[in-house]
């Protein structure tokens, strides 16, 4: 068979179908049940024994499983039960200076009965990870840190009536087929581009208490399972101020929040993220965003969208733009600044040099190479700073700088980019400043608007307190910025997309048969619900 048409039937059989097609467009088709010893088969030979819990057929465990895919397709043939979700405490993101590593947090409550959490939000990575059964975690005293009015927590999973370990044999436990027995809790651990920074434990799952944006459903919250870690090991960063009580990963892999609440039904597969220009921000699930907004494509890495990924077309400076300034740029909330490749960052700052009118300086602790002392005047005129991406969509960044002050006032400002010594960028959390950033994993698509992210629905204004009326935690004040101070690196998990992140095109089958092979899906999909609801493999 040709190389397409093993693909395709490597697809097909994802669905319960066998298919061939030969050179005169005749095929033949067979229907396989997804716990037929066929489908089991393809399943030990790809990743062995382990993990592979096939139930026996008509068994109790055999309907359940059915059952579940049953009402799983129910609640996508529904619709999502809300139009947004928000954590229970309320949207609110803070910022908590560079004692925390320039990242924005907010407060979460998992279990029963809820435990408060002050989670980092993480784009870049997908795992939502808590201090858990303690090995070696950050001090999660107050006392430790000077922005902080109470106490961090841990984690204590005999301590919630709705906690349970995920064992090995479950799908998405990655780390299954090292374990001795399939029913043993999953190991996981995550490597973070943060150098020597990593995160390790179990995955348990347990209830996230979440309230709702809008009067679709009668109750204004939610109780959505998610699955997390228990983070009992932590490294690098992690001990040193960045996430001390835990991180809560948006990436598109199956494992992330956003994921899971889209898959339970509760929202559509889509959130955002706003970013106020005083630093305060907002988090909604299944927020789409506004008809207006601007748009462009993620891109795949090696086939796959493990993250965020958009291509830039060039960068400009106020109306000019610089030649040769095309590049691929990861967007990650839980990276505090903007990366460039290398050779992009070379034509960019000596671009900024050029038109800025101000004496180049240094300052003691900050990463960055173009800065600039203040006159007694005050500040020069800045230029916007724009990403051009296709279809004339535009990303204007109107402050690209970072201020520096000292116990007179502003002292001075850097360019705050850096280069990133790999050939992919990152579009940090600084440039996303003023803008309701749409991670809308639904359509593929980045969207952007300018926002307060105060009214976040574009008629009604969205409550930006808990459903219950309860005064959420209190906020830790916003640590300052001095010019000997010096923001922790980021953590940002992730594998960094290689180089072939476009799109790759294949040879394409005959119209005719692929005709006729989407005809027989439509049947399929109509009259064998059972084949269509088989494991990912």
């Amino acid at each position: 068979m040709e190389i397409w048409k093993v693909g395709f039937v490597a697809m097909l059989l994802g669905l319960g179908i066998l298919v061939e097609c030969g050179v005169s467009d005749m095929y033949s088709s067979k229907l396989v049940h997804r716990f037929s010893d066929e489908v089991r088969k393809v399943r030990v030979s790809r990743n062995g024994e382990v993990g592979v819990v096939w139930p026996q057929h008509r068994s109790f465990e055999y309907y359940g499983k059915l059952m579940n895919s049953d009402l799983q397709r129910q609640k996508m043939k529904l619709g999502p039960q809300f139009q947004l979700l928000f954590p229970s405490q309320g949207s609110k993101t803070m910022p908590l200076g560079n004692d925390f590593g320039w990242l924005h947090y907010m407060w979460i409550d998992i279990g029963t009965p809820n435990v408060s959490f002050l989670v980092a939000l993480d784009a870049g990575s997908d795992l939502l990870w808590v201090p858990c059964e303690c090995v070696q975690c950050a001090p999660l005293s107050a006392s430790y840190y000077s922005s902080l009015d109470k106490d961090l927590n841990e984690y204590n999973p005999s301590g919630s009536s709705t906690s349970k370990f995920l064992s090995c044999s479950h799908q998405l436990c990655e780390l299954g087929s090292n374990c001795k027995n399939p029913k043993q809790p999953c190991p996981y651990t995550v490597n973070y581009v943060s150098e020597d920074t990593s995160t390790s434990g179990v995955l348990v799952e347990d209830i996230l208490h979440l309230a709702s944006g809008s009067r679709m459903a009668a109750n204004g919250s939610a109780r959505a399972p998610v699955t997390f870690g228990c983070g009992s090991k932590q490294t690098g960063g992690y001990l040193n101020g960045v996430a001390p009580d835990g991180l809560m990963g948006l990436g598109p892999g199956e494992i992330s929040v956003p994921s899971r609440l889209a898959k339970a039904g509760l929202v559509r597969n889509s959130f955002s993220l706003c970013f106020k220009e005083d630093d305060s921000g907002r988090i909604f699930f299944g927020d789409q965003g506004p008809a207006g907004q601007q748009t462009t494509s993620f891109l795949p890495s090696e086939g796959q969208f493990v993250t965020y990924v958009v291509g830039v077309e060039s960068c400009c400076f106020g109306s000019s733009c610089i030649e040769q300034t095309s590049f691929k740029a990861i967007v990650d909330s839980g990276t505090s600044f903007t990366f460039l490749p290398d050779q992009i960052y070379d034509r960019v700052v000596k671009e900024f040099d050029r038109k800025v009118n101000a004496t180049k300086a240094s300052f003691e602790g900050y990463p960055w190479q173009y800065c600039y002392k203040s006159s007694s005047e005050g500040l020069p005129k800045i230029p916007s700073f724009t990403l051009k991406f296709t279809m004339n969509s535009s990303f204007i960044v109107q402050d690209p700088v970072f201020m520096i002050y000292g116990s007179q006032g502003a002292v001075g400002f850097c360019l705050a980019v850096e280069p990133s010594g790999i050939d992919i960028g990152t579009i940090g959390q600084n440039f996303m400043s003023g803008y309701r950033m749409v991670f809308d994993r639904e359509n593929l698509k980045l969207g952007w608007s300018r926002s307060d992210c105060e009214d976040l629905t574009d008629n009604n204004r969205l409550p930006l307190a808990p459903a219950d009326g309860s005064s959420p935690n209190s906020l830790p004040a916003e640590q300052q910025n001095t010019p000997n101070s010096s923001g922790v690196a980021p953590a940002v998990a992730g594998r960094t997309p290689s180089n072939s992140a476009a799109p790759t095109s294949r040879g394409m089958p005959s119209k005719l048969c692929l005709t006729k092979l989407l005809f027989q899906l439509l049947l399929v999909s109509s009259n064998f619900r059972w084949s269509l609801h088989t494991f990912t493999f």
